[in-house]
């Protein structure tokens, strides 16, 4: 069965981050399969959430790379609000990136379920290139 594994960038545990995705407290790590299952596998720490970032603290590149190091083994990063760094990570890594429009756990996992397939396509071309 294809599986993706999605890091969201959480405020607490029911609450995606209203910030940059490099601002969040942790990394909600999940299983999500083409069959609508969603699986917690872990609650990662952000290491980088107080990184000392240049630039008024938009879009530091070194804060770009601690974020992305922390997650080299999830396939797509989903998160309620673009920042500089979050096109960044779309535009120059092996991440696809999903935009929930919602601030909730459970209504932004069931969005990632629906577009699964297309989401799968892109993770499938991004490790391709």
């Amino acid at each position: 069965m294809r599986c993706l594994k999605v890091a969201f960038g959480m405020e607490n545990d029911e609450t995606l981050v209203d910030a940059h995705y490099g601002d969040s407290e942790f990394f909600a790590i999940y299983e999500v399969c083409e069959d609508g299952s969603v699986k917690l596998l872990e609650k990662r720490v952000n290491k980088a959430k107080d990184f000392e970032e240049e630039d008024d603290g938009h879009g530091d590149p070194r804060k770009f790379k601690a974020v992305v190091g922390q997650l080299m083994d999830v396939d797509v990063l989903a998160a309620f609000r673009m920042g500089p760094n979050f096109l960044r990570i779309r535009d120059n890594t092996n991440k696809a990136v999903f935009f929930t429009r919602t601030r909730e756990l459970s209504v932004a996992l069931q969005r990632l379920v629906e577009n699964f397939d297309s989401l799968w396509a892109e993770v499938q071309e991004k490790k391709r290139t």
